[in-house]
């Protein structure tokens, strides 16, 4: 498949780097005003080039990793040359109906939420679309379980995937920071504090994939009567771990929503 990449920006490099390393039989363009920065790509196949329509015609799927204010400068420079394709829109809160209007109906509109954990192969992206385009999707659906994580979703529910999914990897990084810097409290240095803390949230994260159970399932495997894990649990419920993180995606959610 032949996929054109339209805004070099951290998503739209991560994407690239994603269907470089960890699909097979995948095409990709990416495009930037300034390729200066991304030049690096070519090195695993990419092309990069500055004119955003550079070999679309033949792409089977355009994705968008630009900003809003970008989607209808882009869209009129872009229409001219394409028909019939499926365009994967990662802009924040431009609906399908919204970007099917912009596109019209010789193309097939589709929301994507990837974020940047892409280009490890360990992205959680969530996708949505109408049901009379079911079968342009597929293509989007597989290449993106190539890259994580793909499931399907309400469009309803976009902006909420957006905090969870985009903003939810700022999140875990803080936990990780946190960890990080109670593990210099208690004696490590900084980079072995940073690679246990890290290195425990992967396996923690394998482990609820992998088995696909409830979180509390498996802390109770690791927390024993009067232990130390209890304790430290009890103490950070204390001070309001849980409620402050559901607080926190409230809050973005809320943004996003104005």
């Amino acid at each position: 498949m032949k996929v054109h990449i339209i805004g070099g920006g951290n998503l739209g490099v991560s994407v690239a780097l994603g269907i470089a390393r960890f699909s097979k039989d995948n095409q990709v363009t990416i495009t930037r005003r300034n390729t200066a920065s991304i030049l690096y790509l070519q090195e695993l196949g990419v092309t990069v080039s500055t004119d955003n329509k550079h070999g679309i015609q033949e792409a089977d799927v355009v994705i968008l990793t630009i900003k809003p204010y970008q989607v209808d400068t882009v869209l009129a420079e872009i229409l001219p040359v394409i028909s019939n394709k499926v365009i994967a829109s990662a802009v924040s809160g431009l609906s399908i109906e919204n970007l099917q209007k912009k596109i019209g109906d010789s193309n097939s509109a589709i929301r994507i939420m990837p974020n940047i954990a892409s280009q490890f192969g360990a992205s959680a992206t969530c996708i949505a679309f109408n049901e009379k385009h079911k079968e342009e999707a597929k293509n989007v659906v597989s290449l993106f379980q190539d890259l994580g994580t793909a499931p399907i979703i309400d469009e309803k529910l976009m902006d909420a995937a957006t905090v969870l999914a985009a903003s939810g990897t700022a999140f875990a990084l803080r936990y990780i920071r946190a960890s990080m810097q109670a593990g210099i409290e208690i004696g490590f240095d900084w980079k072995t504090a940073l690679e246990i803390s890290a290195q425990t949230v992967k396996g923690a994260a394998e482990m609820i994939l992998e088995e696909n159970i409830h979180p509390e399932q498996l802390i109770d495997r690791v927390t024993t009567p009067q232990g130390c894990t209890i304790a430290g649990l009890s103490e950070m419920e204390t001070h309001g771990f849980s409620s402050s993180l559901v607080r926190g995606i409230k809050a973005a959610l809320k943004k996003i929503k104005g």
